[in-house]
């Protein structure tokens, strides 16, 4: 039986991964209203959502950095009490916005708090949790996390896209009460005093080749599901046009699927993993099915938009293991390092859309929508897959090691 601290501190980690992917997402459902509020149309609607996407991510990158050494150091609780209080302010001042300038500053500082937040609680439900539980809650976490997604869809295409910026801030204030009674990390608070471990130190993360082998590898694990998120949900309506595609392609009508697949995937990889026992197992067997959904939307011509969004909610369940990804992330290293690896990484995940949309860029002007995305789709999934056979099996893994310097 758990401790009700826990069990407290795992339900307000899966609440602040929930407020963090609607804020995250909201921009991509709300991107085309908003900029046309702001006096835009055109091309200048993709080419400036791009720059948005890409502040933000930029953010996030920076955050992720900040936030994973803060968590080592100072603890994961103060991760969880400074990032949501950044973004969530920041979300709120992004619904009065009046340039596209004050736009991207908004998303650019919002990026950074959102940076902090599932690192955190995942660190932190993993060191809390038994080794025979630690996938069930981290699987709690993520699963009522992507719901977030599926949320902002539903508020950004029903609701003015003010109103979905502000009902995301708020949602994260109200959050910010309830973990005043969350629990720390033991694993933490057992090495505080140990004067030689060095704490969210990126010389050992980085002169070390095997901790940056491992880094690495975790990173281009989650590279898929952001590319999907980022480039096939958020242009989801040029490719509608590319495909030519039977009546309205909409950003926040394939964000919805998706999400609602992710929901069922994040809730059903953790429980095969849990079943099977094995963490790569199942990393490969969704990013393989993940791969074959995507290509499978990049090949719908002249299909319904219902067609595409029915193929974006099964692409979703496939997509679904963040959870299982980030619990690797964070078995994989030790407790010194451990919150600095667990919130950077799914951050240079998230920040590597400024990489894809970059190269996005730059091949659709002659290649095209659909083939650029094709192209570095199977450069993203064959790596993926070439890095879960790299790292080692995690399942189960003590969790109270350190990671030494070289």
């Amino acid at each position: 039986m758990l401790d009700r601290k826990v069990l407290f501190t795992v339900i307000v980690a899966a609440l602040g991964y929930f407020v963090d992917v609607y804020d995250l997402i909201v921009f991509s459902v709300v991107r085309v209203a908003s900029l046309k509020d702001l006096g835009l149309d055109g091309q200048a609607l993709t080419d400036t959502g791009v720059m948005l996407l890409n502040a933000q991510m930029a953010g996030m990158l920076l955050g992720g950095i900040f936030w994973g050494i803060l968590g080592d150091k100072k603890g994961r609780l103060s991760i969880l009490f400074g990032s949501i209080l950044l973004y969530s302010v920041c979300n709120i001042a992004n619904a009065f916005v009046d340039t596209v300038w004050q736009y991207a500053l908004c998303r650019f500082i919002a990026g950074i708090g959102l940076a902090g937040e599932i690192g955190a609680g995942i660190t932190l439900v993993s060191e809390l949790l038994p080794k025979d539980k630690r996938g069930i809650g981290t699987t709690i976490v993520a699963t009522l996390g992507v719901a977030g997604g599926f949320t902002a869809a539903l508020i950004g295409d029903f609701f003015h896209w003010q109103t979905a910026y502000i009902t995301g801030g708020c949602m994260g204030l109200a959050l910010l009460a309830m973990r005043v009674a969350a629990a720390e990390s033991g694993f933490f608070q057992s090495i505080t005093h140990n004067l030689h471990v060095s704490r969210g130190d990126l010389r050992i993360l980085f002169l070390n080749r095997d901790c940056l082998r491992r880094f690495v590898c975790c990173t281009l694990i989650g590279m898929p599901l952001w590319f999907i998120v980022g480039l096939i949900m958020t242009f989801a309506p040029e490719i509608g046009r590319e495909l030519a595609i039977q009546g309205e392609l909409k950003t926040s009508g394939a964000i919805l699927y998706f999400y609602g697949g992710l929901v069922v995937g994040d809730l059903t990889s953790g429980l095969v993993s849990q079943w099977m026992q094995s963490r790569r197992k199942v990393l490969a067997i969704y990013i393989l099915g993940a791969f074959v959904g995507t290509l499978l939307m990049l090949n719908l011509s002249q299909a319904t938009a219902q067609t595409f969004y029915i193929l974006s909610g099964i692409t979703g369940v496939f997509a679904g293991y963040w959870a299982i990804f980030l619990t690797t992330t964070s078995e994989t290293f030790g407790t010194n390092l451990r919150a600095t690896v667990t919130t950077s990484v799914p951050n240079l995940v998230r920040g590597g859309a400024i990489l894809l949309t970059t190269i996005f860029a730059s091949l659709k002007a002659s290649l095209g929508v659909v083939l650029s995305l094709e192209i570095i789709a199977t450069s993203v999934f064959a790596l993926a897959l070439l890095s879960v056979y790299s790292v080692k099996e995690s399942f189960g893994r003590d969790l109270g090691f350190v990671e030494e310097r070289v």
